[in-house]
């Protein structure tokens, strides 16, 4: 078994001052607390992601239309997932921008559908997506398959839908042209039952009606109502000029095969219905709504990633990122509550920022444990030149050679500062930066300076020092 040297201070078992037992009782608090919040982290994965963090109104529009269908049909969905999709119904379009505007300090409604080249106002809503199928712009009336150019519309009583719809606020862009204005269109607005009811009694010649060409209504109106439909041969002129439309084509007997309903294909001006939000809808509920709207459109991701936005809304950055990863992120589907507090991408700022912090705290450490050693070797080099280079902290102790008046000064300045440098590595021992279980570096550093102090002492002792 070794020999414990006579010389060497008990150091494994030091007596701790009340700071020091708080810096330990600090860093050990420390070391809970990081479990204990690791711990509730876990805790608070939803491994079975559902929607119930999902409680938002959506504005649709008319009870009888296309808008006010789908979002009940994703509000069934929604409640299969123990979500809440509450189903608003509105005037249209332009209602619904002004009730998202005006609902974004109560918050009670969050989301809506709108049709694209609507006045958004200020502040403009988010853009939350774009519906991969764009709805048709039909004119339905009595006589309207006789209608193949707009110069035919002269003089005709339109019906365009009620205040505040997408119709009425597309059929004024539409109309407003300067060759249509000049056709002396008598407008009116209605609300779109009741429109095709007049267009069907021949108190409208034509009815403006926005909608999906699937639609229930559209195939009543020409099947059970007997209405035509109008279709313009040059309709992608008019296109053109409105950056919003878009053409179409509705495929001759698409309604009624037998009857063949329409008699040819028509041509057909189609808008893009937008998904907008108010900035009231944390970022779980957006992907929730997102999710529910791309199952029920399989081409939903890929329309809005691969075809440009021309809608001049921006983008809302949940969406940018469901878009471009394709789905939600892992941190969507299982800690929807974190991402409601920071995105995915800023909690990586985060931990890279923390990570950091460590590593500095960890080259700060290390670079205070180097500037003790350095300043303990350089007190040992200024000892070798008094006791020579080969000399050992046993050949001090045992020395017999007596020092000189310069020599005991020297010394005794050295035993000053060693006493000072040793104090110093305790102090930094215990701050934050050393990481627990480092401490031992520095208590390196003590022994072999408190060595050499008591070798220094006893030789200064012995001659009288």
């Amino acid at each position: 078994m070794a020999q414990l040297d006579p010389h060497r201070p008990l150091l494994a078992e030091p007596v701790r001052t009340a700071s020091q037992r708080r810096a330990v009782a600090a860093k050990m608090g420390l070391g809970l607390l990081i479990l204990a919040g690791l711990a509730g982290l876990v805790s608070q994965l939803d491994l079975q992601r559902d929607m119930r963090r999902l409680k938002v109104g959506m504005l649709s529009g008319a009870a009888e239309g296309n808008y006010h269908r789908l979002v009940d049909a994703l509000a069934v969905a929604a409640a299969r997932e123990h979500g809440s999709l509450r189903n608003v119904a509105s005037e249209g379009s332009a209602d619904n921008v002004r009730r998202l505007a005006a609902a974004k300090s109560s918050c009670e409604v969050s989301v809506g559908l709108a049709q694209d080249g609507t006045d958004w106002g200020d502040p403009r809503p988010q853009l939350l997506g774009r519906l991969p199928k764009a709805e048709s712009v039909f004119f339905l009336g009595r006589a309207a398959d006789q209608l193949k150019d707009f110069s035919q519309l002269r003089g005709l009583k339109i019906g365009v839908g009620p205040q505040g719809s997408g119709a009425a606020v597309l059929a004024g862009q539409l109309f407003a042209l300067p060759e249509l204005a000049a056709l002396g269109l008598q407008t009116s607005n209605h609300p779109m039952a009741e429109q095709l009811a007049m267009a069907e009694r021949g108190e409208l010649d034509l009815a403006v009606v926005v909608i999906d060409e699937d639609a229930k209504l559209v195939a009543d109106a020409l099947r059970e109502k007997g209405l035509q439909m109008a279709g313009f041969a040059h309709a992608d002129i008019i296109a053109r000029r409105i950056p919003h439309l878009r053409t179409g084509r509705i495929g001759a007997g698409e309604y009624d095969a037998v009857r063949l309903l329409p008699p040819e294909d028509k041509r057909v001006l189609r808008v893009e219905t937008l998904v907008l939000g108010n900035g009231c809808a944390g970022r779980s509920q957006q992907i929730d709504v997102l999710q529910l709207l791309a199952r029920a459109f399989p081409d939903f991701i890929r329309h809005n990633k691969d075809t440009p936005n021309s809608t001049g809304l921006e983008l809302s950055a949940t969406s940018r990122e469901f878009f471009e990863h394709g789905g939600p992120e892992l941190a969507d589907q299982y800690a929807p509550w974190l991402v409601d507090v920071m995105p995915p991408a800023n909690w990586a700022y985060v931990v890279m920022g923390v990570s950091l912090l460590f590593n500095a705290m960890g080259f700060g450490h290390r670079f205070r444990l180097w500037r003790i050693d350095a300043a303990r070797v350089g007190l040992e080099s200024e000892l070798s030149a008094v006791f020579g280079a080969s000399a050992t902290v046993g050949d001090i102790s045992l020395s017999s050679q007596p020092p000189t008046a310069q020599q005991r000064a020297v010394l005794t300045q050295i035993v000053g500062r060693l006493e000072q440098l040793a104090a110093r590595s305790r102090r930094d021992s215990l701050s934050a930066l050393v990481p627990m279980g480092q401490e031992m570096a520095y208590r390196y550093q003590e022994e072999l300076m408190h060595q050499t102090l008591a070798a220094l002492r006893e030789y200064l002792k012995r001659f009288g020092a």
